[in-house]
């Protein structure tokens, strides 16, 4: 999948654990410009870097996987995620590869760890 928006926050690098980073980051998507949708999505492990090119009010089409993941917490209620996982950012006014990951990366999209919790 991917959306065409404006880049409204752009956070830093978290890690999550030894082994685990990930970045977030907000785009104004206005398929209706009357009523605009604030969407967050997720980059993880070597992706996060993608986004050190781009700022605030940057122009950007993200190519993206939606994840959804079912957790039971110690109560043993079930729960249920949902991330929408970029693997690629490329800037709106030059498509042709600015933002895309580095030619020595594989393109495809990075495997879930189910044992990460999205929060």
């Amino acid at each position: 999948m991917d959306i065409k928006g404006r880049i409204v926050e752009l956070e830093p690098t978290v890690n999550v654990t030894e082994t685990f980073k990930k970045r977030e980051f907000v785009v104004e998507y206005a398929e209706n410009p009357t009523y605009p949708e604030f969407v967050k999505f997720e980059l993880i492990q070597d992706r996060c870097a993608i986004m050190d090119q781009f700022k605030p009010n940057d122009e950007v089409v993200i190519h993206f996987n939606l994840k959804g993941r079912k957790w039971v917490d110690k109560q043993g209620q079930t729960k249920y995620f949902n991330s929408l996982q970029a693997w690629k950012v490329e800037s709106a006014s030059n498509s042709s590869g600015a933002g895309a990951p580095p030619p020595d990366m594989d393109f495809t999209p990075p495997p879930s760890d189910d044992d990460v919790l999205p929060f």
